[in-house]
């Protein structure tokens, strides 16, 4: 067996047994986690560990998210087609790469200038078309191309950031972790101006850190 057939094997049963067991059904979101191949956005050193159900760390004091969490967040946004998306924390790249197999563009804002580099060098290599990189403060969005129809952040803060809140277009969804310890994954849809927020499970972020 070469190496893309295993890796694509061990790609079907983290879905199986570490995403669809917990109740993910989304079938555009499983689809994409079977897509995106992860292996390519750990470290090398943890490559034997990429479909593992676990976060991993990747440098700078972050992480790549558990599969199930990303296909979790991925699933709460309803994403469609023409969809443009924030997503705040690049890390690695592995979430914006999912969701942008789902969506028009993503634009992904990490604050760590050598991890937004990496992921940048990554996506081209990988031919991610629709991926835009700044590195920049997570706090402050990315005006530029606002309103979105989908925020998501994968860095908790203690509470939603304002801008965060105005860079999203009127019923759009937002998905991320809020709080200290514990922290909530949460989902909120903006109504007339404010966020209506749903608890959906607790979780273990890093903390989303201003510049």
């Amino acid at each position: 067996m070469d190496n893309s057939a295993y890796f694509k094997l061990l790609r079907e049963r983290m879905a199986n047994e570490q995403i669809i067991a917990r109740g993910v059904t989304d079938v555009k979101a499983l689809d994409a986690v079977l897509a995106v191949e992860r292996h390519k956005f750990v470290p090398e050193n943890l490559i034997e560990y990429a479909y593992s159900d676990e976060a991993l760390p990747i440098g700078a004091g972050q992480t790549i998210s558990q599969p199930y969490i990303v296909a979790l967040m991925t699933e709460l946004l309803h994403i469609k087609k023409t969809d443009k998306i924030l997503e705040i924390g690049t890390g690695s790249g592995y979430q914006a790469a999912v969701l942008s197999l789902l969506c028009k563009n993503v634009h992904t804002v990490e604050l760590n200038p050598a991890l937004a580099a990496d992921a940048e060098k990554l996506f081209v290599t990988l031919g991610y078309k629709n991926i835009n990189v700044k590195s920049g403060d997570g706090y402050l969005g990315w005006p530029e191309f606002a309103p979105y129809d989908k925020i998501i952040f994968t860095c908790a803060p203690p509470e939603i950031p304002e801008q965060l809140i105005l860079q999203l277009k009127e019923g759009g969804l937002m998905t991320g972790p809020v709080g200290g310890m514990p922290q909530e994954l949460i989902l909120a849809k903006k109504i007339n101006g404010n966020l209506t927020i749903k608890n959906i499970i607790p979780v273990t972020f890093v903390p989303m850190v201003k510049k």
